[in-house]
């Protein structure tokens, strides 16, 4: 199913996972999917790994497993940044004939002998897997892309991807809701009409935090600091604070309309269920 015809229907409800790399086996990532798929979500997205890091070989595998074998539509990531046409038509290839019809069109990180072939930017992806067939989903920024000026730049160029052809968006992590809110007024100005999926990740300790806002830029709220100084070094207190932000932050998006909300979940069951379970407590899931 598409995502698009999700959206058009209800507020949804989905989870990311990445597929196998290091001593994860992909047995172990299809077990991964399948506890996640017990609380019902609209889709599951699969990560996409490039340059030479071994796990992108295995992301239309993971999402025809989530598709045929679990029955959840899947999202797969495709970073189009050092691929020429013919690798995109080779890899959308794949992804259909394991059934899988929506992708998450994505430039990928800059990084040595990664340099743009036939595609600089995801918005001259977009329209490539347009003209396939796919349901094209992208990324979106609500505090800015950490490689953007200015936040009306970072618009300008989020709008030449949605005018590109995108069906849907999914920002970011963020840890304020204040500030996707503030980036939702943005976007209607600016005539950006497409759903918007609130991407959710929980810290689950101090070090984790602190890498994540590194690769991506988001801010840290001060009662998320709070939150972890009272939790000190015990990891289990840090894994809970983290967690009951993360539900106080989707409660209070669902309160307020989002278009959906897609949980982060680290390959980690109990965080999905965690949030599932605080989603049907407002009201947003049912029972």
């Amino acid at each position: 199913m598409r995502i698009s015809d999700i959206l058009a229907q209800r507020q949804s409800f989905s989870y990311e996972i990445f597929p196998p790399k290091g001593d994860m086996s992909v047995e172990q990532a299809e077990q991964v999917a399948t506890e996640l798929c017990r609380n019902s979500p609209d889709w599951i997205s699969v990560t996409f790994s490039a340059g030479g890091s071994g796990n992108s070989e295995r992301t239309a595998d993971i999402g025809r497993r989530i598709e045929r074998g679990v029955g959840t539509p899947a999202l797969a990531h495709l970073t189009c940044l050092g691929s020429s046409r013919a690798d995109v038509d080779a890899y959308v290839r794949r992804l259909q004939s394991a059934g899988i019809e929506n992708v998450l069109a994505l430039r990928g990180d800059p990084a040595p002998g990664r340099e743009a072939i036939d595609f600089s930017y995801a918005s001259d992806l977009v329209p490539h897997l347009k003209d396939a067939g796919m349901c094209v989903g992208g990324a979106c920024y609500p505090e800015g892309h950490v490689e953007c000026e200015s936040l009306d730049a970072d618009l300008e160029h989020l709008k030449a991807k949605v005018d590109a052809g995108v069906d849907f968006l999914v920002t970011q992590l963020f840890f304020d809701n204040e500030d996707f809110y503030r980036f939702r007024e943005r976007c209607a100005r600016k005539r950006i009409k497409v759903p918007i999926v609130c991407g959710i990740m929980p810290f689950t300790s101090k070090k984790q935090l602190q890498r994540m806002t590194f690769n991506c830029g988001a801010s840290i709220p001060a009662r998320v600091v709070k939150r972890l100084v009272a939790a000190g070094d015990d990891e289990k207190a840090q894994f809970e604070a983290g967690m009951t932000y993360a539900c106080e932050q989707i409660v209070d998006l669902a309160r307020n309309g989002v278009d959906g909300i897609h949980i982060y979940s680290m390959n980690r069951p109990e965080i999905g269920r965690i949030t599932h379970d605080a989603l049907v407590g407002c009201g947003y899931l049912p029972a």
